[in-house]
């Protein structure tokens, strides 16, 4: 028995280890799509590339392991809808968002809402009890949030509108969230995350053909520009995807969201150290209120332990 309780102490540990790389890969991520806006790239020439890249990489992987697994019938309209949320409606509304706020870690801690917009999520379509601790937490979030934006002296023209957008992406990575789920017990983490890249790459090609490809010139193929995009596309689209549709798969769509909270304070710190952002102590306060708001949002209600 002592034997079986290691074995699933290692594995959860190895779970949350996971899960914060994945966090980590997706808080630098803010600063290199950052940079990329900087350089004024157009937002569905670097998206669609990054999506396209992720999908074509992660086909050639399970190729060269003999895991290409076919889409079942029944399950392709998950699968259509998947990639419809992310990373088609994510990633769009994120990086446009990121634009109009002109601040990664604003961004980061309007997508840190996710679990806080998954308890909503639970009570008004799955009926799930939530305690006044979490209720607490969510308003706690809210105002850490109020705090960041507060603090910033430099933020976009139109960041109603990128708070907006943001809103958006964190909806959308919650019906992600649950679809994922769903399929997760049929196929494999990398199989999941394959078509949902490929497929939304089909979904971005318009958009990349008519809007990416404008006033397009050699500098889009600089090294500047590659390597954010290369980043982005290995380290946090097929690497972290994959990482995070196992967690989903071990933890459930409500605790894996928790760690969405460590998103901000590793963008904030990023770009704290490259430069990029200075941290008040506003700001710094607002980051961890918001973070404590969060865990609290996702405390199990003991009504719920006791029914």
């Amino acid at each position: 028995m002592s034997e079986l309780h290691r074995k699933i102490k290692n594995t959860n540990l190895l779970t949350y280890l996971v899960s914060v790389f994945a966090i980590i890969l997706w808080g630098i991520s803010y600063i290199w799509t950052d940079m990329l806006i900087a350089l004024e790239i157009p937002v569905f020439y670097f998206v669609f590339i990054r999506i396209f890249l992720a999908g074509i990489i992660l086909f050639l992987l399970n190729a060269t392991k003999g895991r290409i697994m076919r889409i079942q019938r029944q399950d392709l309209p998950k699968f259509l809808l998947l990639a419809l949320c992310e990373p088609f409606i994510y990633f769009l509304c994120e990086t446009y968002g990121l634009k109009e706020t002109g601040s990664p870690t604003l961004s980061a801690m309007i997508i840190a809402t996710i679990p806080v917009f998954s308890v909503g999520a639970g009570v008004l379509f799955f009926k799930e009890k939530v305690s006044l601790l979490n209720i607490a937490g969510i308003l706690l979030s809210i105002f850490g949030i109020c705090l960041v934006v507060m603090s910033k002296d430099e933020i976009g023209q139109n960041v109603i509108l990128g708070i907006i957008l943001l809103l958006v992406a964190v909806l959308s990575e919650v019906g992600h969230a649950s679809i994922t789920k769903s399929l997760s017990s049929s196929y494999t983490s990398q199989t999941i995350v394959m078509y949902q890249f490929l497929i939304g790459s089909v979904y971005l090609l318009p958009l990349f053909i008519f809007k990416g490809l404008d006033d397009f010139s050699m500098r889009y193929l600089s090294a500047d520009v590659l390597y954010p995009i290369l980043c982005l596309a290995f380290l946090c689209s097929s690497m972290a995807f994959s990482l995070w549709v196992s967690t989903i798969k071990r933890l459930g769509v409500a605790k894996s969201g928790i760690f969405s909270a460590l998103i901000p304070v590793v963008a904030a710190i990023v770009a704290w150290i490259l430069g990029r952002e200075n941290l008040d102590l506003r700001q710094v306060a607002g980051i961890l209120v918001s973070t404590i708001g969060v865990i609290m949002s996702q405390q199990p209600s003991r009504r719920a332990d006791k029914a």
